[in-house]
């Protein structure tokens, strides 16, 4: 499951802000912000799984290990999907 921080760091990795992710994943701006607050709000899996595959698709691997979770870019994934 994603969590706030890796889909927070992940559009930093891509440089993408809420607006774009949430176009990208098309779940509305209001669910992203939702998700991506830290107060745990209650969001939908379809949304959480929206955002994970509009990221993905961009090049983010999301990583999760007993110490921790995180995320990487790997390149030449977004030059592919144009």
């Amino acid at each position: 499951m994603i969590t706030a921080r890796q889909s927070r760091a992940a559009r930093a990795l891509l440089g993408w802000t809420q607006e774009t992710l949430a176009d990208r994943a098309q779940v509305a701006l209001t669910a992203l912000k939702r998700l991506e607050s830290e107060n745990r709000l209650d969001v939908y899996e379809t949304t959480r799984d929206q955002v994970r595959r509009a990221l993905e698709a961009a090049g983010i691997v999301f990583l999760s290990t007993d110490r921790g979770q995180g995320v990487l870019l790997v390149h030449g994934r977004e030059e592919k999907q144009h």
